[in-house]
């Protein structure tokens, strides 16, 4: 099931931005603001996954692990 969501007091310039961004891709401001909305989200829970690993490994590791051994297996990692 789809909701409305409502924004109330966006500023003039803020407004016009959306709706010169909406037009460049091609969309209605509706349209535009339903991708962002759900880019947002999609980047909101990422970054909550990413905690919850942080988290466990913390928990696994308990403070043995320490920060230049964490940043030389990151990049070896990214193969730098």
């Amino acid at each position: 099931m789809s909701r409305v969501i409502q924004i109330r007091d966006v500023p003039d310039e803020v407004h016009a931005a959306l709706i010169g961004a909406a037009k460049v891709r091609g969309l209605s401001l509706t349209r535009y603001m339903l991708q962002e909305i759900e880019h947002l989200a999609k980047r909101a829970q990422v970054v909550h996954d990413n905690a919850a690993v942080a988290r466990e490994t913390q928990a696994r590791v308990r403070g043995r692990v320490g920060r230049d051994s964490i940043l030389t297996v990151l990049d070896e990692g990214r193969g730098d």
